[in-house]
């Protein structure tokens, strides 16, 4: 695959045409007081995994709208004092899957967290069990389009909702350090990790690897892949509506949240990644409000971005700050 995008030096200073909603702020308080009228409510019930090195607790926490939201909690099974935490998010179709997937970070010591995304889970790995009870107007299959005809309808405003309050949850547990806490995700979790980043002032660091949802006026011009291109394949049945669209989409474009970021932040991109592509990744880097920020840059890889070996870097970045 040839490189399709701005070169490095350009995606460098690159910055994004999406317009920032004069009451962005005012929309996400607003959203977040009415969710926090409902008690957090968060329960931890160990399971048994068979696994000897970790605790696993079955987490269940009021989200949005107080509906149920499931996640695993994972400690290092010997504890007895708070642990710096990690709060993470999964990719576009997945959910929370099994215990036994999640086993990197309780083993550097830490407190791990991992949210199941409200109405996904079926699509990769083992599955998800929470429900999005919230109907909406037709939209394209998948969850790009869902409630895009209007802000308060939008799907992700459910998901960012249960974000932030997956943070309280995870932060509410006695072996959790809330001042030692990190966000982090790829892709889909990238980008709710941008979107916390913005919305939680008090975290420690974010980590947010080849993210989505970021920049959506370039991302649905310039890629031709799922999931962005859902957007595209919505407004060539429902003609006209663009502007609409793009209107409700920027209250929940990363680069807006990015401005808002007050932790110390890593960013990892791909150079031929065309389902996020590296202009849109680095747009909300670019605006990420932080200066202590940096970036890895995959030259040679596609939405796969730095895998492994990211992950490495992270486990040598993060212990600076949790």
């Amino acid at each position: 695959m040839a490189l399709f995008d701005l070169p490095v030096d350009e995606l460098r200073e690159y910055r994004s045409a999406s317009a920032e909603p004069a009451d962005f702020d005012a929309f996400w308080s607003k959203t977040l007081q009415e969710a926090r009228e409902h008690g957090l409510g968060a329960r931890f019930e160990l399971v048994d995994t068979h696994l000897t090195t970790v605790k696993v607790y079955d987490v269940t926490f009021a989200g949005y709208g107080g509906h149920p939201v499931k996640g695993w909690l994972t400690l290092p099974a010997h504890v007895d004092a708070p642990l710096p935490l990690v709060v993470e998010f999964v990719g576009y179709g997945g959910g929370r899957g099994l215990p036994h997937e999640h086993l990197l970070w309780a083993s550097t010591g830490r407190a791990h967290f991992v949210m199941d995304t409200r109405g996904q889970g079926s699509a990769w790995g083992g599955g998800g069990g929470t429900a999005d009870p919230v109907g909406g107007a037709p939209a394209y299959p998948g969850f790009m389009t869902r409630g895009l005809d209007a802000p308060e309808n939008y799907y992700y405003r459910r998901v960012f909702t249960d974000a932030v309050r997956a943070v309280e949850a995870a932060r509410s547990h006695p072996l959790a350090d809330a001042s030692r806490t990190a966000v982090i995700g790829t892709s889909q979790g990238g980008g709710i990790a941008i979107a916390v980043g913005g919305l939680v002032p008090d975290l420690a660091a974010v980590a947010p690897d080849v993210p989505f949802l970021c920049d959506f006026p370039r991302a649905a011009m310039l890629t031709d892949r799922h999931p962005y291109r859902e957007i595209g394949l919505f407004l060539k049945t429902h003609r006209g509506r663009g502007e609409e669209a793009l209107r409700t989409l920027s209250y929940f474009d990363g680069v807006h949240f990015a401005a808002r970021g007050r932790a110390p932040a890593l960013f990892s991109t791909a150079l031929q990644d065309q389902t996020c592509p590296p202009s849109t990744v680095f747009a909300a880097f670019n605006a990420w409000a932080q200066e202590d920020k940096a970036i890895e840059v995959y030259d040679f890889n596609d939405h796969e971005g730095g895998g492994p070996y990211q992950e490495a870097v992270k486990l040598r970045w993060l212990r600076s700050y949790a």
